[in-house]
């Protein structure tokens, strides 16, 4: 992972795109990490792996064996899945090496295909957009990844503070923090999906395939967590059991972040550390794709959202000045085009559902950046204020892949 040189951003620069979305307020209680000797903010994997205690682990699916020493069918290491998902498992797969198909759902779409087109030009396969034979031969060594796992909802999350936000800007700019709606909101952002597809996996309160029903406790716990209005209610709880997407390379290298921070934000967006050294970039307007270069070798591209017909994506190449982590944002009528331009100008509060996200990746053309959103299905679909838009985690993984050497280019 290469060091990147944060750049003093200024909020100013951060007026260009424009709001989209509900944004709300996260507390920030502090939790102690799993082995009680340093602080993180929350709980470790592990001593050498400071993601969350929901990281993946592929090796137990890799070098699982599918027979004991009798000869019998293996036991599986955790209550499997009833349903094979062959989507979703080509989608969890792609994000692993590097093609992101935005929000994982299982089912072909824009984002996804478009993820398939990326591997395969990468791959010298034909590009067809679909999961075809040869694409499926050269997946084939992560074909023991299966598409969703099972883990626990930290209890720590229940000390976290979920509020609906206000519509007016001014109300919004008064609160510490643009954090999550709901807990629930916070499950799917973690695993790249949304809270429809983490209910379809975890039918009345349970896992999909496990036996039993959810307990009392649970059930008291759902009620007594979320608190306030129908929108925060939650339909899982801290402690929990739950099937999630097997979303991988969540891997945080100990010492890698010097902001203390971003990594509590790369850890709740199942973003590791160990990303590609990429020398340039390009957006496509038409193909709505960032693609990453090492030298000539593409090795990851993700679906945006570029400028609009009000704020056309400057075609062009551009420098990187710096990147600002969980930036404050400037609501400026007069630069975002707004019908009172006279109206009144307001810095809003950091957080995942931040107009711009969890990141800013700040451009030498003046009021232009490559940032995230709090509106992560919008990608692809919806227009942006000229900026570039990419869901939370494809935002944040991009910034450790760039730095102020690499390359920009904007192209129809």
């Amino acid at each position: 992972m290469r060091t990147i040189i944060l750049a003093a951003v200024s909020s100013l620069a951060l007026t260009a795109c424009g709001m989209q979305g509900q944004d709300s307020d996260q507390g920030s209680e502090t939790v102690a990490s799993a082995d009680n000797r340093t602080d993180y903010g929350y709980e470790t994997y592990g001593d050498d792996n400071l993601a969350d205690t929901m990281a993946s682990n592929d090796d137990r699916h890799l070098n699982e064996i599918d027979q004991d020493a009798a000869g019998e069918k293996a036991q599986a290491s955790e209550t499997p899945d009833p349903e094979e998902r062959p989507i979703m498992q080509a989608q969890v797969v792609l994000d692993r090496v590097g093609f992101a198909p935005g929000v994982i759902d299982g089912k072909m779409g824009m984002s996804t295909e478009n993820a398939l087109r990326g591997f395969q030009e990468a791959n010298d396969l034909s590009i067809t957009g679909k999961l075809d034979e040869a694409t499926k031969n050269a997946l084939s060594d992560w074909e023991r990844i299966p598409a969703t796992r099972l883990v626990t909802i930290p209890a720590s999350w229940g000390d976290a503070t979920y509020t609906d936000m206000p519509e007016d800007v001014a109300e919004k700019a008064k609160l510490q923090r643009l954090g999550y709606k709901s807990l629930d909101e916070r499950l799917a952002e973690r695993f790249h999906t949304t809270v429809d597809v983490l209910r379809t996996l975890n039918p009345d309160g349970r896992p999909a395939g496990a036996s039993g029903s959810v307990s009392t406790d649970e059930a008291e716990t759902a009620e007594t967590t979320a608190s306030g209005t129908s929108e925060n209610q939650a339909y899982f709880v801290p402690g929990q059991q739950v099937r999630v997407p097997n979303i991988g390379g969540d891997w945080i290298a100990p010492g890698s972040v010097e902001d203390g921070d971003w990594q509590r934000t790369l850890a709740s967006l199942g973003v590791g550390t160990e990303q590609p050294e990429v020398d340039r970039i390009v957006v496509s307007k038409a193909g709505k794709t960032l693609k990453a270069y090492r030298a000539d070798k593409l090795v990851a591209l993700f679906t945006v959202s570029s400028g609009s017909s009000e704020f056309p994506l400057p075609l062009g190449e551009w420098d990187i000045l710096g990147e600002a982590y969980n930036p404050p944002y400037s609501y400026d009528p007069a630069v975002l085009g707004k019908d009172d331009p006279d109206g009144e100008a307001y810095t809003l509060p950091p957080g995942p559902n931040s107009p711009v996200g969890v990141v800013w990746i700040d451009l030498s053309k003046e009021h232009y950046g490559i940032h995230g959103t709090p509106d992560p299905e919008t990608i692809g679909r919806a227009q942006s204020s000229g900026c570039v838009r990419l869901t939370n985690w494809d935002a944040a993984r991009l910034a450790g892949m760039v730095s102020q050497s690499t390359q920009v280019i904007f192209e129809a």
